[in-house]
């Protein structure tokens, strides 16, 4: 099912929303790595369900269970196997959609391609499934800070919702400032017009989506790939496989188009002993690889699908019919989403280290503190 992402680093997710857990089996993390259950568990509690008034109401502890590949605090170099188990999973709320197909979700997708779907809360199109990401996300920041020094910075933060635009540096924004609301947006201003607008949505029985913006600060020059591998499809692949994500952008992005030649070059000069450009429309990356400066993409986030209203939808037996929407379910999955596109971030760099490593050494990138 398509469930395996990475080469070196590799990670297969399972579990379905409702069923007994989710978790992640990762293959291909060096050995001597210091891992421990906390170093997960504290990004597992910033994507967790029913951490604010805004976010889907469903409770779980979400406790990371490590299962394997993991002894006395260091990784062994063998299979990781990470469980959470499911604690307030209510199948009997999903009872309709067992013959419905919800509009603009992967209910009627997967009926067509399997012939059988876990009707109950999506199974592995919820997003439950990324507790299985963020999970090894946290074992790929442990090797990537292991292997660099110093490592790479990941901050995401809710640069739009709906119609509402904050205005955010990316050079300067902190995580700090980014958890200090629960939009998780770095823009202060729109702190709370962003609440407002979700809770009015949410009293309406519908939703609304926006766009995440990420940053990774201190990426070494020399990560990535040319040609079908390049460090920017691997990213886009990466949030473009996060539910509910309908588009990818880096650097200048669509709005580069509008520039000619001359003013969209970034101009090298040096500073020290290091390369660098006057300014970043590329995002970071060049011909597929990674040049130094900071990588700067956005990912959109549709409405979310389940809204609370009666919609027009056709049923298993191929008739038309109407539903409406039940369950627990993020009016806006912004706030949550942020977590992931960090998630996915690390574990797209460490795989792209590793591959470095086998190719070429971790003795050519020009980073200081690295092995020999």
């Amino acid at each position: 099912m398509g469930s395996t992402f990475g080469h070196c680093f590799r990670i297969h997710t399972y579990g379905e929303s409702h069923g007994g857990g989710v978790g992640v089996v990762i293959d291909g993390c060096p050995a001597r790595i210091p891992l421990e259950v906390t170093d997960i568990q504290r990004e597992l509690d910033r994507r967790r369900p029913g951490q604010s008034s805004i976010v889907t109401p469903r409770q779980e502890a979400d406790r990371c269970e490590i299962l394997s590949g993991v002894f006395e605090g260091l990784t062994l170099g063998s299979p990781i196997s990470l469980l959470v188990r499911n604690e307030d999973a209510r199948p009997s709320s999903y009872e309709e959609m067992r013959d419905k197909y919800r509009p603009s979700h992967a209910d009627y997708t997967y009926d067509a391609k399997y012939g059988i779907r876990a009707w109950h809360g999506g199974g592995r199109a919820s997003a439950r499934e990324t507790i299985g990401r963020v999970a090894a996300s946290a074992v790929a920041e442990r090797v990537l800070s292991s292997l660099l020094q110093p490592a790479p910075q990941v901050v995401a933060w809710v640069a739009s919702i709906r119609h509402l635009e904050a205005s955010v540096d990316p050079v300067m924004v902190t995580r700090e400032a980014v958890e200090g609301n629960i939009v998780r947006t770095g823009d202060p201003a729109m702190v709370q017009p962003m609440i407002d607008l979700i809770q009015s949505t949410r009293s309406e029985g519908d939703s609304v989506g926006g766009v995440v913006e990420c940053v990774i600060r201190g990426c070494p020059p020399g990560l990535g790939e040319p040609v079908f591998d390049k460090l920017e499809a691997e990213l886009a692949k990466a949030m473009l496989s996060l539910p509910a994500t309908k588009g990818f952008e880096i650097g200048s992005g669509f709005a580069g188009t509008r520039l000619t030649g001359l003013e969209h070059n970034d101009a090298f000069y040096m500073e020290g002993d290091r390369v660098r450009t006057r300014t970043n429309r590329s995002g970071g990356i060049q011909g597929g690889i990674s040049n130094g400066e900071d990588i700067v993409f956005r990912v959109a986030f549709k409405p979310t699908a389940t809204v609370m209203r009666e919609q027009a939808t056709v049923s298993r037996d191929l008739e038309d019919t109407t539903l409406t929407g039940r369950g627990r379910h993020d009016a806006c999955v912004l706030p949550r989403a942020v977590p992931m596109v960090e998630a996915m971030a690390p574990l797209v760099l460490c795989d792209h280290l590793l591959r470095q490593r086998a190719q070429n050494g971790i003795g050519s990138l020009p980073v200081t503190g690295r092995e020999s």
